[in-house]
């Protein structure tokens, strides 16, 4: 969907207010791929990052992170938001655990939102099958962001999913050295991110094994997706699970929310501190800054070594 005018304007301004700050050179390598194409979605960027040391012709394969939001995952020239203060850093993060063996080398994959300043972020975001008649209308009584069903674009996160499932998995299975099954494909993301995370995991638990939801939004519709996952979690034994969440910002007002899904992990019968863990950040806030002072912990949960 080609953007109005009015919400270029828009995006142009929020930019314009953001810090400028040096971009840094990037550990490891990355591809970026600058308009991957889909039949489900708008095409967009998707940055594929190699670790320091990969060799597509050594014969070793790799496990693949899918990571949403995918402008602020990679502080790199290509980004649309380079030299401005929102990068997760991933790249550093990840070869700062792979050089002390504390994780397993991995492949990350950063798929870039939709443009979020006229709402299509949150459409692709929001676990649509949670989403009832009686759902949609409290969201739209709480947020004038709902009020234009997401600045006129319907709820896609059933062709998101679908799309990194069918159309972006099977190319980068093909074109690199991946480890494609199960207990070797992940899924990160933050705030809304971390409700498709979620979302993932319950709608394909044989595709991705493990799941890292950081400063879940769960507040949307008044926790509705927290009761929509109550009957609708895969059984334990195939999926690791990760949440976590601040006290501070936006994260303040996550945690009986988050206390909910707890319950729920617990009725589905998963095991806190082995195949689900919630964490609890005091002083952290909602910013890609706070995810990455902790973004080790649910990397070394999904990926550590034996």
């Amino acid at each position: 969907m080609k953007l109005t005018k009015e919400e270029e304007e828009k995006i142009a301004r929020a930019k314009e207010n953001i810090p400028r700050i040096p971009v840094p050179p990037l550990e490891g390598s990355l591809v970026h791929h600058k308009d991957f194409p889909s039949q489900l979605i708008r095409p967009r960027p998707v940055d594929v990052w190699f670790p320091e040391g990969y060799d597509a012709r050594s014969g070793d394969r790799y496990p693949v992170v899918y990571m949403h939001d995918g402008q602020m995952i990679f502080h790199h020239a290509d980004s649309s938001l380079a030299g401005m203060d929102v990068f997760w850093d991933v790249d550093k993060v990840m070869t700062r655990l792979i050089t002390s063996n504390e994780i397993r080398p991995a492949i990350v994959v950063s798929v870039w939102m939709a443009d979020w300043m006229t709402g299509a972020r949150g459409a692709e975001y929001m676990p649509q099958k949670a989403v009832t008649e009686e759902v949609w209308q409290r969201m739209r009584e709480e947020s004038p962001k709902w009020s234009t069903e997401a600045g006129g674009h319907v709820l896609s996160s059933d062709s998101y999913l679908k799309f990194l499932v069918t159309e972006l998995k099977p190319f980068i299975d093909e074109t690199y050295p991946t480890l494609a099954g199960v207990a070797d494909t992940f899924v990160i993301g933050s705030s809304m991110g971390g409700l498709i995370s979620a979302y993932a995991i319950a709608e394909y638990p044989d595709v991705f094994g493990g799941a890292a939801c950081m400063s879940t939004d769960w507040t949307i519709g008044e926790g509705t997706v927290a009761e929509w996952f109550n009957d609708h979690w895969p059984a334990p034994g195939t999926n690791r699970i990760y949440f976590d969440y601040g006290t501070e910002t936006m994260d303040a007002h996550y945690e009986p929310y988050q206390k909910q899904m707890d319950e729920v992990m617990r009725k589905y019968g998963y095991s806190e501190g082995d195949d689900w863990l919630t964490r609890r950040f005091e002083g952290a806030d909602h910013s890609p800054k706070s995810w990455n002072a902790r973004l080790h912990v649910p990397l070394k949960f999904l990926l550590g070594r034996a």
